[in-house]
């Protein structure tokens, strides 16, 4: 049995289970929530890793350029939390894509600036 196969029978089985055992929906829930913890926790990690291995870089960019870069990853993250609220509304998705876009741009300007230096 090819790895594909087995791996669709196990979603297959999963997803049988919460629908037949009684109180599954909740179950899933849980489980639900749990990886999306883990999952936010991983990409927390992450992102401790790549500042511990780049801190000097990064505080080589100067205090606009590093204000901008902490600002952009801080839009983004907080766009990402409010996004069903937002989206909700017609000003709302306006504003979101708005920050986000704003933010995507101080992003790459920092990259710019990071770019120009000749280590």
């Amino acid at each position: 049995m090819s790895q594909n196969v087995r791996n669709a029978l196990i979603v297959l089985a999963l997803a049988g289970a919460v629908y037949a055992i009684p109180g599954g929906g909740n179950s899933a829930n849980f489980i639900g929530s749990l990886l999306s913890t883990l999952i936010v926790g991983a990409f927390a990690f992450i992102g401790y890793k790549l500042y511990r291995e780049n801190r000097v870089s990064i505080f080589s960019l100067g205090d606009r350029y590093r204000g901008m870069l902490y600002g952009g990853v801080a839009a983004i993250v907080l766009m990402m939390a409010v996004r069903e609220t937002m989206w909700n509304t017609p000003g709302g998705s306006l504003l979101w894509a708005a920050v986000v876009g704003g933010a995507a741009y101080a992003l790459v300007m920092v990259f710019r600036h990071y770019r120009s230096f000749s280590y």
